[in-house]
């Protein structure tokens, strides 16, 4: 069995996956992996690309937009491995940093999904990890967002402090997430309720359900574009973001479900 396998769900982010494979072929994992990308449908010619240029990677063609979770259920399905790596298109990964997440894992089998410290392309840290969603964590973390976007410095500072320390949040993003193949199983990998957005909170919650910890380890970084195919999108993006967090309030906090619906419809 391969030990590591890297799933990547692509929609339309052709430049940026290109990238993002460019960067795993020129300083590959030392440990023995393979490649997957799902393709969601994309009209940018990013298989055909994939296919000429990467042909070490197995490109599944998923024939419409599937969503986020789904396609990479699909991707992990079509797999064996004892890890799977979530990877977004938009990333750079530096050499190293798939080894060291790996390492992690073989020396802590109670760990079950360990992510990487995220960065723009200034370095500049990303909040890519949190307390379970709750009307006042969420308030709280926008607010934050916000103030951080208008360049407040305290903001910024916190933010940076922040990711530079070891910690067990409820949840970290998908963006890049190393997951016990294991656990994920346990867990049952992604609930497709959510097309996109929400599901990799979901998932951290079910793998703590099942046991396991989530692992933030700041002393790796990987460089996060962040959501290129989604800003090119903004009215659907948006409305799948509310559809998600819909679902998500009805299955982990159904009291505050009809508020966040009323919320959600006069703040449309």
């Amino acid at each position: 069995m391969t030990r590591l396998a890297i799933v990547i769900v692509s929609f339309d982010a052709r430049d940026d996956l290109a990238r993002t494979l460019a960067s795993l072929r020129d300083a590959p994992p030392r440990v023995p992996h393979s490649i997957v990308v799902v393709d969601n449908g994309s009209t940018d010619g990013a298989p055909t690309l994939v296919r000429t240029q990467f042909p070490e990677v197995r490109v599944i063609d998923a024939a419409a937009n599937l969503g986020f979770g789904r396609a990479n259920n699909l991707g992990i399905r079509k797999t064996t491995s004892d890890y799977v790596l979530l990877l977004n298109p938009d990333t750079v990964v530096p050499e190293g940093a798939i080894d060291t997440l790996v390492e992690r894992l073989d020396a802590d089998p109670t760990i079950a999904a360990i992510g990487p410290r995220l960065v723009d392309a200034h370095g500049r840290a990303e909040l890519s990890f949190g307390a379970m969603y709750s009307p006042w964590t969420e308030a709280r973390r926008k607010v934050a967002l916000a103030l951080d976007g208008r360049g407040v410095g305290a903001v910024r500072r916190w933010i940076d402090r922040a990711t530079r320390t070891p910690s067990e949040p409820d949840w970290l993003t998908a963006a890049c997430l190393l997951v016990r193949r294991s656990a994920g199983e346990a867990a049952g990998w992604f609930d497709e309720r959510y097309f996109m957005y929400a599901e990799d909170v979901d998932l951290c919650a079910a793998l703590r359900a099942a046991g396991g910890r989530i692992v933030f380890a700041p002393d790796v970084e990987v460089v996060h574009v962040r959501g290129r195919s989604g800003l090119s999108r903004p009215g659907p993006t948006r409305e799948a973001w509310r559809a998600s967090h819909l679902a998500f309030y009805r299955k982990h906090l159904p009291r505050w479900a009809g508020v966040l619906e009323w919320y959600l419809r006069v703040t449309r």
